[in-house]
């Protein structure tokens, strides 16, 4: 689930005087909170010469200027390639980054549009998506730097997962009053915990291709105009990752049910359209499930937030991905073929 698609806490009103005035921006009429996002603040404003949206990086990881501007870089060039992004504008002093009172700002023109789930989309529009997200990936590759290594980071150790398990069911059981989560986190833990006793032998093998990378393609990160995308937005996460994986992970946070079951039609259409988009192979594709669902059954962020940060904002997105990860590993070969096939 995307952790990037929580409510944010309150911050403090933006500076709009300062903002506007370098930007030569007019003078504002209205500046609303956007309620999607979690690493950073969004707001909806408008002022006398237009309607924008101002975007404050306050996450300490992605709050660095040289970073942000990177991004910036980024995403005017792929709307030259006829990429839909949303550029920032730049402001008097040539920049498109803003740092005031030690806080990063930036100011992007307003995209009307709205964020569709998986379940609304046709499966042409599927198609669209999976085809999109190739485009991306093949049109960073021509306007980002080369990429510095092709290594990446080892897979989740079963040991680590079963010493968390134990901590977190700990913390379930110190948990007063008992209520409904304790019982369904205590029950997906032991689950998960049996899951991960039976398939300890099947950890991915390190390696795999790397390439540019939005790092963080979801629903909430994409805007539709009608039927067809108008901008991805919140680049944040720009990075070096293997790419077949984010199209597995964008893919399982499209197409999840609430039940935690995906769609394996939309799926199916959606990686053909992908690995014929971003030239990619069917066994790239099918070492990237193994990895993504190996990823899913030792993950347990929602429950960290929970129990060691007391930060609920992400409890209803536990019980779909909890079934998620139970679901995938007994339907694994059909999962496999949705996204190869």
């Amino acid at each position: 689930m995307p952790r990037s698609s929580v409510s944010p806490a309150p911050s403090p009103a933006p500076p709009l005087g300062a903002l506007l005035r370098r930007y030569a921006a007019g003078a504002p009429l209205t500046c609303k909170p956007v309620d999607q996002g979690l690493l950073n603040r969004g707001y909806r404003l408008a002022t006398t010469r237009g309607r924008y949206f101002l975007k404050h990086h306050f996450d300490p990881e992605t709050a660095d200027p040289a970073a942000i501007a990177r991004q910036h870089r980024a995403t005017q060039r792929l709307a030259d390639l006829g990429v839909p992004v949303a550029p920032p504008l730049t402001g008097r002093d040539g920049r498109t980054v803003a740092v005031i009172g030690g806080h990063a700002y930036a100011l992007h023109p307003w995209v009307d549009g709205r964020h569709r789930s998986g379940a609304q989309l046709t499966p042409e529009q599927c198609r669209r998506l999976g085809a999109l997200l190739g485009v991306v990936h093949a049109s960073l590759e021509q306007v980002m730097p080369p990429r510095e290594s092709e290594e990446r980071a080892d897979s989740a150790d079963p040991v680590d997962t079963f010493a968390l398990i134990d901590d977190l069911l700990a913390r379930v059981r110190r948990h007063r009053p008992a209520d409904t989560f304790d019982e369904l986190a205590r029950h997906r833990l032991l689950e998960r915990r049996t899951l991960l006793e039976r398939h300890a032998d099947r950890l991915p093998p390190r390696g795999g291709s790397v390439g540019w990378v939005h790092g963080d393609f979801h629903p909430f990160n994409v805007l539709y105009r009608g039927s067809a995308p108008a901008a991805i937005v919140d680049w944040d996460r720009l990075g070096v990752q293997p790419q077949a994986e984010e199209a597995v992970r964008a893919a399982v946070i499209f197409f999840v049910r609430p039940a935690g079951t995906l769609d394996l039609p939309k799926v199916r259409a959606y990686a053909r359209a992908y690995r014929r988009s971003a030239r990619a192979t069917p066994a790239e594709l099918s070492a990237a499930v193994h990895r993504v669902w190996w990823e899913r059954l030792n993950d347990f962020w929602i429950l960290r937030w929970h129990y060691e940060r007391g930060d609920t904002r992400a409890d209803p997105q536990f019980p779909a991905a909890s079934a998620l990860a139970v679901w995938w590993t007994r339907e694994y070969d059909a999962v496999c073929e949705a996204f190869v096939g």
